[in-house]
């Protein structure tokens, strides 16, 4: 059922030109999706589909700090508390959301201006076109709350070259827009104060096919900097090549350079359960196409909403804010993933 209230955290501007324009604007909380307002976004995308006056869809942010910092986890919290039995209901609307813009049948546009993170990326990375400012700041930070990369992560990340996906997804770090750029999580960077001038020209324009849209896009693309995690894709590549956490750790320690300690560091804070699968999602994610990814994170999900980490991650980091989780298992001899089927 949709709250009213949500209504007002996204707003629908209709057609401007042959484009469909959506605008998140919840930016207090960093315009974090909520049940209603993926549900909104469902529905209007269905009635876009079938409009024939709609020849692409963008999806962006009202200015501020994000895009969108994912799904707003602390309700999910507070349903687990109230013993809610709606509380798995947001990661079915938002899988399925997933899915549809990955299968959309016509061009959707994400501009990516700020903090894009979990939720964020999975109404944005999944479609035919991902703009980025110098503004975006992109992360999967799941492992750190006791989750797994999950909004299609399976598929996306495990595709991106280098083996660079899969240190996003353990790690959990944020990367910058030049980052993205190098791995191919965008495909144009463009200046944010171009932003009106570029959703001006879509508009004014024919738009018969994704390529004309592309030519556009390019058009305002700016020169960006070296990119720090491409510089890093060797040792990214060797040591995230290891079959198990266990092993990577090693291969990360053993390689006697900062940055790679500095790695094996961040990633013994992360939920020991949450790292095992994390990785082993990924490996099998890249086997798999998008749909069957998407059940394996379904029912991933369904496993994580009985466990302990998760509430524990979460209370961790925006309850108490404390930003000492105690995991359970604690360390990663302990995780056994028998009845865990990924």
């Amino acid at each position: 059922m949709q709250h009213t209230k949500d209504i007002d955290f996204i707003e629908m501007k209709g057609r401007q030109g042959n484009l469909g324009i959506i605008i998140l604007q919840r930016p207090k909380a960093l315009n974090a999706l909520t049940v209603s307002m993926v549900q909104i976004l469902q529905q209007q995308l269905s009635n876009w589909a079938s409009d024939g006056s709609i020849k692409a869809v963008m999806i962006r942010a009202i200015s501020g700090r994000a895009f969108c910092a994912g799904g707003d986890i602390r309700s999910i919290y507070e349903k687990k508390l109230k013993n809610d039995p709606t509380l798995g209901d947001f990661f079915r609307y938002e899988y399925q959301l997933n899915r549809q813009i990955f299968h959309y049948p016509k061009p959707y546009i994400a501009l990516l201006d700020g903090i894009t993170m979990g939720g964020g990326a999975g109404i944005s990375i999944h479609g035919s076109h991902r703009i980025a400012t110098e503004n975006l700041s992109f992360a999967m930070p799941e492992t750190g709350i006791g989750y797994f990369p999950d909004i299609g992560g399976s598929y996306f990340l495990s595709r991106l070259p280098h083996k660079t996906g899969y240190y996003l997804g353990i790690t959990g770090e944020s990367i910058a827009y030049q980052d993205c750029l190098a791995v191919g999580l965008v495909d144009t960077v463009i200046s944010s104060y171009s932003q009106e001038q570029l959703i001006k020209k879509l508009a004014d324009t024919p738009l018969p096919d994704k390529q004309t849209i592309s030519q556009i896009i390019q058009s305002f693309s700016v020169k960006t900097p070296e990119s720090s995690l491409w510089s890093h894709r060797s040792k990214i590549e060797t040591c995230f090549s290891e079959p198990t956490i266990e092993k990577i750790l090693h291969a990360l320690e053993t390689q006697k350079n900062v940055w790679c300690s500095k790695t094996a560091e961040i990633i013994r804070t992360k939920s020991p359960t949450s790292l095992k699968i994390a990785l082993r999602e990924l490996q099998a994610g890249s086997q798999m196409n998008f749909d069957d990814c998407m059940q394996m994170e379904e029912r991933l999900s369904l496993y994580f909403m009985r466990s302990h980490d998760l509430f524990e991650g979460i209370r961790a980091a925006l309850i108490d804010k404390d930003r000492t989780p105690r995991w359970e298992p604690a360390t990663l001899n302990l995780v056994s993933l028998e009845d865990i089927y990924v």
